[in-house]
């Protein structure tokens, strides 16, 4: 049941961090970017892997790894 649930939950993130990184499209607002990079992380520790995350955003998967390693210096580098 734990498996499924996390899985479950997981995917859901993913689709969460997608629609967040559409919204931000032009405007690209820090706290957009922040939610989105927070969704990221928490799809990530719950078993979604790093190319999955990137094909589905449309990002490399050293940008995903740069922004589950450091979320804010991200989210501020986009935004400029």
């Amino acid at each position: 049941m734990r498996r499924w649930w996390n899985d479950t939950v997981a995917r859901a993130l993913v689709v969460w961090a997608v629609a967040l990184e559409r919204v931000a499209g032009r405007e690209a607002t820090r706290r957009v970017r922040l939610r989105r990079n927070e969704a990221l992380r928490w799809a990530h520790q719950r078993g979604v892997p790093v190319e999955v995350l990137a094909a589905r955003l449309g990002l490399t998967p050293a940008w995903v790894r740069y922004v589950i390693r450091n979320p804010e210096k991200a989210a501020l580098e986009e935004a400029a």
